[in-house]
């Protein structure tokens, strides 16, 4: 899809503090985090327009004191808008984000519908903030899984040349949105109840469960979401040849994302130099105590801004070869943190520059 990017994109968003700013997708998951975190954040917003599905219009949500109507998805919603956080599915994405930049608004889209276009920054700030300097009016914000991922890989990167990463993600339901979870916690009550386990947001009950994620299948035997993180964390790494394999389950937990994570370098690296590298990362925490075999879990990082990382070791028999576990909050750094993030880049820098 073509789009012109209006004048307000070769200037510094800096001239447009406070900034008139638009959430499309208010009321999902991400769109609620969006609103806790533009609050505790302290982002720069002289007015908010929240936009929502037809269900949702006329809904009042308070904000900061304020009280704000959601809205229908039209063009004139985006009329004198500066920023637009848009977390609705790729459909409307690939739909309405045009017609945002063209009212004068950037866009910071949260689906996969920009993701792999060349001509849009795919940006996660801690690891590649130089991106954004060349978007034109479209900034992708990654996949969660591929966030989390790659805040660990940047900064490894950037000391060892990756030759090869190996991973298996373990997807709560949050990663299928607001429902999924309700859905998870109710067939969680069935099934401790004796009672029929009937899903509907997701393919299988996920209670006491966990299947392969039930992204579309690709002729590579790989599903989407597993692709996703081949091809992202490529672009992110910029790192066309980057060999990534991924499998990806989605497991029983409400809310944050894990993974298993095999790297291999093209040199060795030594533990200590892993550890002292991202404990200084910022974004990143190390959990792990092997007396007492206690590493992250999903509940030391809901809600909270950083990944934890830990279980460090070598490969038993390479010792290029780096093992590590990870988790972090999908919804917080995995969705909105990382847009809010990505949004707040922008007003540090003078993109005329």
């Amino acid at each position: 899809m073509s789009y012109s990017p209006s004048p307000i994109l070769s200037c510094c968003i800096l001239a447009y503090r406070p900034l008139k700013v638009a959430i499309v997708g208010a009321t999902g998951s991400v769109g609620q985090e969006l609103l806790k975190l533009l609050s505790t954040r302290k982002f720069p917003i002289r007015e908010l327009i929240l936009i929502a599905s037809p269900s949702s219009v006329g809904q009042v949500v308070q904000w900061n004191n304020q009280k704000i109507i959601i809205q229908a998805l039209n063009e004139a919603v985006f009329n004198n808008v500066d920023v637009v956080f848009m977390s609705a599915g790729s459909g409307i994405s690939f739909r309405w984000t045009p017609i945002a930049v063209a009212s004068g608004a950037i866009v910071i889209d949260n689906s996969s519908a920009f993701r792999l276009d060349p001509t849009v920054p795919l940006v996660v700030p801690e690891v590649n903030p130089q991106a954004i300097a060349y978007h034109q009016g479209i900034l992708a914000n990654p996949n969660c899984t591929t966030i989390l991922l790659t805040l660990v890989l940047g900064p490894l990167q950037s000391r060892g040349e990756i030759n090869k990463i190996v991973l298996s993600t373990y997807q709560s339901a949050s990663g299928a949105g607001t429902l999924a979870m309700q859905e998870l916690q109710s067939l969680s009550r069935n099934f401790l109840d004796g009672t029929e386990l009937s899903s509907h947001v997701l393919p299988y009950s996920l209670a006491f469960n966990l299947f392969l994620h039930n992204s579309s299948m690709q002729s590579n035997g790989y599903c989407e979401e597993e692709m996703k993180m081949v091809n992202e964390t490529r672009k992110i790494l910029s790192s066309s040849s980057l060999s990534v394999s991924a499998n990806c389950v989605r497991v029983p937990i409400l809310r944050a994302h894990s993974e298993a994570v095999n790297i291999t370098f093209n040199n060795p690296m030594s533990l200590d130099e892993v550890r002292a590298i991202l404990t200084s990362s910022t974004g990143i925490e190390i959990i792990e105590d092997f007396d007492g075999n206690r590493f992250p879990m999903p509940t030391d990082v809901n809600g909270r801004d950083s990944i934890a990382v830990g279980r460090l070791r070598k490969g038993l028999n390479d010792d290029n070869n780096l093992e590590l576990w990870l988790c972090g909050d999908q919804i917080r750094k995995g969705a909105a943190l990382n847009a809010i993030q990505i949004a707040e880049l922008l007003l540090s820098r003078d993109l005329r520059k």
